[in-house]
């Protein structure tokens, strides 16, 4: 290329540069594409093949830009050679895509495999040697090849080709013919993008150049190859072959590409053009890196998922069995506890009813693990009803009022309105709501008292419980209500929290159209829990 090509300029911008800016977006497009296609599923027949096809149209429009760029013979005539070359594995990977779309596995005949992929070795290899392009016949003035001497070997090239293409589109419309109307848009996707390209490839690659004799636009064939390859894509995608993640990332990355490519079109000098594709290229290769990352990290997470889900699994299962058997202990126990098995012994009932209160309280803890865990799959369902809440809380009270006074606390519960009608599930609200706050003031406040407040505002009810105990820290507001959270020093004081009291709360209130907070000015300076739930 002569520096007078170079700066052949329009408006200060070199026309070559345009050339090369869109056939550099094309590759970069072509390249991403194909690469993310690829690497989301390596298995996948159909993937695989799309990126073969992106890795030789990739080759063929670079060779086939240089091409129409230098003048020296000898280069010519081999580029004229490679272009045909790729051009014939091109034509190959075209009909071996729609051979295989959309499968994942594929077993290959035995005509594809022993008659097929050999013509096409014969056929790549016979481009390369003088029985297609012998030599130049003739050079321009300007020192420019204007024609080449063509051998018999062109034919077995073109009559391939033409052979390829054609039953690639046979085939192809058979397919889609005997597919359901619904999985028939994605092979009119892939039908559409190939008609464009191959239209805008035989306009401008050889009714121009043949009848009008203008060569201009034979460089730009990447640019004709993408609405295939765009379309392509978007059919693969909608057949979940690639994630659509995995694909915003390489959309970036391309819009990053391009960015860079641009400067090649302020380029005033080999030098410039040089460094610019340079850049390009490194920003492309970071590109392709950051796909590849962002997949790797798709399957990471879904490997933890998929274990995540394992474990969630295993662990309601044993939660059911340990239940099981603490509800034979309970029921076992508190037969003794009640005399059903006549008076115990002296020095039992005490031990046997230390030992009811264990069982309950550890079947309690599995039955908030169940909770929990159901929550978290979306099966918990919620019996809704209307209710009034100010019973509900005075029972839940009632019912904490033996555990406060066995630590010396003093429990109170104050209600400003004669009802506090709502609708919501009476039982969850009661069980994993009102109770659990009650329970934890009463666990977490060593001495001292637990208020309980019940009033309406603003067409709320707003439900508090207020105690003197051990309070909040700023860091373990952050871990309040999460799954598993406990405060930093909690199970120095509650040794049988499971850290998913809180978390069920916040759920069921959620459920519920509520909110839940908590508030506390620090460490020993007591907390105080609120409910807003909407009243009716």
């Amino acid at each position: 290329m002569t520096s007078n090509q170079i700066l052949l300029s329009f408006g200060g911008l070199s026309l070559i540069n345009f050339d090369l800016l869109s056939v550099g977006i094309a590759v970069a497009a072509i390249g991403l594409l194909g690469y993310t296609i690829y690497a989301n599923n390596t298995a996948s027949v159909t993937n695989r093949a799309f990126f073969f096809f992106s890795a030789i149209t990739i080759c063929w429009s670079i060779v086939n830009y240089i091409n129409y760029q230098v003048t020296q013979p000898v280069l010519v005539l081999w580029l004229l050679r490679s272009v045909i070359f790729f051009g014939t594995w091109h034509a190959f990977s075209f009909f071996r895509f729609l051979y295989v779309f959309p499968a994942n596995e594929k077993k290959f005949p035995n005509w594809y495999r022993l008659i097929l992929v050999p013509w096409i070795f014969i056929v790549a290899a016979l481009t390369l040697s003088p029985f297609v392009f012998p030599s130049i016949a003739e050079i321009s003035g300007g020192g420019a090849v204007s024609k080449t001497v063509v051998a018999w070997g062109i034919f077995p090239f073109v009559l391939t080709v033409i052979a390829l293409i054609l039953s690639g589109f046979i085939m192809f419309i058979t397919k889609m013919l005997r597919t359901s109307s619904h999985e028939r848009s994605a092979y009119k996707l892939i039908l559409i993008g190939a008609v464009l390209t191959f239209s805008l490839l035989i306009t401008f690659n050889l009714v121009l150049p043949g009848i009008f004799l203008n060569v201009r636009y034979i460089p730009l064939g990447a640019l004709f190859l993408l609405p295939f390859v765009m379309m392509t894509s978007y059919a693969i995608y909608q057949h979940h072959l690639f994630n659509l993640k995995v694909a915003t990332t390489a959309f970036l990355g391309f819009m990053v590409t391009v960015f860079t490519f641009v400067n090649v079109l302020y380029s005033t000098s080999m030098s410039e053009v040089v460094i610019n594709i340079t850049a390009f290229l490194i920003v492309l290769i970071g590109s392709i890196r950051i796909v590849r990352d962002t997949l790797s990290l798709k399957t990471l997470s879904e490997e933890l998922s998929q274990t995540n889900e394992r474990q969630e699994e295993l662990m309601h299962f044993i939660g059911h069995e340990v239940k099981g058997f603490l509800a034979k202990d309970e029921g076992a126990f508190a037969a003794i506890s009640q005399g059903d098995f006549g008076v115990p012994p002296d020095g039992m009932k005490p031990f046997v009813d230390a030992a009811l209160a264990q069982s309950r309280n550890s079947a309690r803890s599995v039955t908030d693990l169940l909770t929990a865990s159901n929550q978290k799959k979306g099966t918990v369902s919620y019996a809704k009803d209307p209710l009034d809440l100010k019973p509900l809380v005075a029972e839940a009270v009632e019912k904490a009022k033996a555990a406060a006074e066995q630590k010396g606390l003093t429990l109170s519960f104050a209600a400003d309105e004669a009802s506090y009608p709502m609708i919501g599930d009476k039982a969850q609200l009661s069980d994993h709501v009102l109770r659990n706050l009650i329970d934890n003031s009463i666990n977490y406040t060593p001495s001292g008292s637990i208020e309980v407040s019940l009033k309406k505002e603003n067409g709320k009810i707003i439900f508090a419980v207020k105690d003197t105990g051990i309070g909040i820290t700023e860091e373990d507001k952050k871990r309040l209500f999460t799954e598993g959270g406990h405060g930093k020093d909690s199970q120095k004081v509650n040794v049988h929290s499971t850290g998913y009291g809180l978390f069920i709360a916040k759920n069921i209130v959620e459920a519920h159209g509520g909110t839940i907070r908590a508030e506390s000015e620090g460490a020993g300076k007591g907390s105080t829990f609120i409910v807003e739930l909407p009243s009716v």
